[in-house]
């Protein structure tokens, strides 16, 4: 049975709510206004509802509208999964993997593992995105990224275990709260710079972990969050892996905390979506899960494991 409306028409409507008019849409859209107006209200009239409503001089999703939007949105989304899908099986191998990894994964196995990918498909291209926090979920979200590795497994995924990193409190060891002789409080670290790295997400930004200090310097890269722990402009908690050379040359020094001194962050691998995850996407999946495992295994940690959880689906 063919369906009344058009994919175009649908996309017409998720255009006009996400860019906030039909003005904005038509210029996402590359068309003229007329004809997004004309597509939205062809499709309110074959459906037989309204989808928009006017209050006060604005159009808003009428209930009706936010239940088309939500549907459409999914069938979308499923509709350019399904076209990738069908690229990539015509294709054999993928062209191209599409990665967004939170900086709290150890960056030195995440490139071992895509050089052994590289040594099987040098023609293979990959897009890394470094990310933090909710920057790798959001990727996934939006349909950027193939394969993720995150501490916060989007709502509608499942969440492969990896690893659980470890954080450590440490500074300069020249910075006035090693000189204090004591176990530190958090009172202590209150009178002192904090520096913290920024949440790359766009839409939705996330803070996380102990932010007590009045004065705290916020970046967005991790080298420089790094390096201005070592020039002793703050303290911070750092992935463990992160710094371990920092740590072995003495420019880096735990603090000597009464409490909290090292935090854990659980860490997962997620499939964009796994019925259309391509041979490069599983075969660099198997490659993380192995050198995980060695890794766990050498450390005396347990080895990777996959937690229960939803079904699978695509962005709402």
């Amino acid at each position: 049975m063919d369906g009344k409306i058009s994919l175009s028409q649908w996309r017409a409507l998720i255009a006009v709510v996400e860019a906030g008019g039909y003005a904005q849409a038509a210029e996402k859209l590359h068309k003229t206004q007329s004809t997004v107006t004309y597509a939205v209200q062809k499709l309110e009239s074959l459906l037989g509802v309204k989808a928009f409503e006017i209050q006060g001089r604005k159009a808003v999703l009428s209930p009706t509208g936010q239940v088309l939007y939500r549907r459409a949105r999914a069938l979308v989304d499923e509709a350019e999964a399904l076209e990738r899908a069908a690229g990539s099986l015509a294709a054999g191998w993928e062209p191209e993997l599409r990665l967004a990894v939170d900086i709290v994964f150890p960056t030195w196995l995440l490139l071992r593992c895509c050089g052994r990918l590289a040594e099987q498909r040098p023609e293979m291209r990959i897009d890394l995105l470094e990310s933090v926090l909710d920057g790798a979920g959001e990727a996934l979200l939006q349909g950027k990224a193939d394969l993720i590795i995150t501490g916060i497994v989007p709502p509608g995924f499942i969440g492969e275990h990896l690893l659980r990193a470890r954080f450590l409190a440490v500074a300069s060891p020249q910075h006035p709260l090693h000189q204090l002789g004591r176990p530190l409080t958090q009172q202590d670290l209150r009178r002192h710079r904090q520096i913290v790295i920024r949440d790359s997400a766009l839409q939705r930004k996330r803070e996380s972990g102990w932010l007590g200090s009045e004065q705290r310097w916020t970046v967005s890269h991790k080298a420089t969050w790094i390096h201005a722990a070592t020039m002793g402009l703050g303290f911070s908690w750092f992935p463990e892996d992160s710094i371990r050379e920092e740590l072995r040359n003495g420019e880096l020094k735990p603090l000597l905390m009464r409490e909290g001194a090292d935090r854990y962050a659980d860490m997962y691998l997620v499939f964009g979506d796994p019925d259309y995850a391509g041979p490069g996407a599983r075969a660099l999946a198997a490659m993380i899960r192995e050198d995980v495992s060695g890794l766990c295994k050498s450390r005396g940690e347990p080895p990777p494991t996959t937690l229960p959880g939803q079904k699978p689906r695509r962005k709402r």
